[in-house]
C-alpha cells in the first residue's frame, strides 16, 4: 500500500472563520460539512448554518460541538455525509480540532490506511486534533470499527 497522503479535497479549519463566503470561496469549496449548532452564532467569532448554506452550493449540519459527545454516531454520520458532498468539501468545527479529526478518519476509511500512518501524518501536517489525546483515540476507534 501506497504511504498516507494528506487529505487534498477535504479542508478543515485552523481557528474561528472571519468571513464564511472568504473561507468557501478562497478554498473553491462546492460544499460545507458544518459541526456546529446554532448556539456558536450568538458566540464572539461564531456563525450559523445559514452564514454556511449562503456559501456554498450544498451543506449539511451535523451538530457535534461541546457539550455533545464527539462519539462513533458522530463519526458514522460524518462519513456518511462525506460520502454524498460534492468536492472540495469544507469540513468545520469552532476553531478546528474536532473537524480535522474528521477529515483525517475519513481519508484513513477510504484509503484504508493504518491509524498508525493517519496519526503520523496528521502530525506532520499540524492537523489541530492532534493535540489533543481525546481525539486521537477517537480517530483510533473510528478506523477500527468503521473499517
Amino acid at each position: 500500500m501506497a504511504e498516507f497522503q494528506s487529505p487534498t479535497d477535504l479542508v478543515h479549519n485552523r481557528g474561528l472563520i472571519a468571513d464564511p463566503a472568504v473561507f468557501a470561496k478562497e478554498a473553491g469549496a462546492a460544499s460545507w460539512l458544518y459541526l456546529c449548532g446554532e448556539q456558536f452564532a450568538a458566540m464572539e467569532g461564531g456563525m450559523s448554518f445559514t452564514d454556511v448554506q449562503s456559501a456554498v452550493p450544498e451543506s449539511v449540519n451535523l451538530i457535534a460541538d461541546p457539550p455533545r459527545a464527539f462519539d462513533m454516531d458522530v463519526a458514522r454520520q460524518g462519513v456518511a455525509a462525506l460520502d454524498k458532498l460534492p468536492r472540495p468539501t469544507l469540513v468545520t468545527c469552532r476553531t478546528g480540532p474536532r473537524s480535522s479529526a474528521l477529515v483525517y478518519l475519513y481519508a484513513g476509511l477510504r484509503s484504508g490506511a493504518s491509524a498508525n500512518d493517519v496519526l503520523a501524518r496528521a502530525e506532520a501536517d499540524g492537523a489541530p486534533f492532534t493535540e489533543a489525546e481525546p481525539l486521537k483515540a477517537w480517530l483510533v476507534q473510528g478506523l477500527a470499527e468503521l473499517s
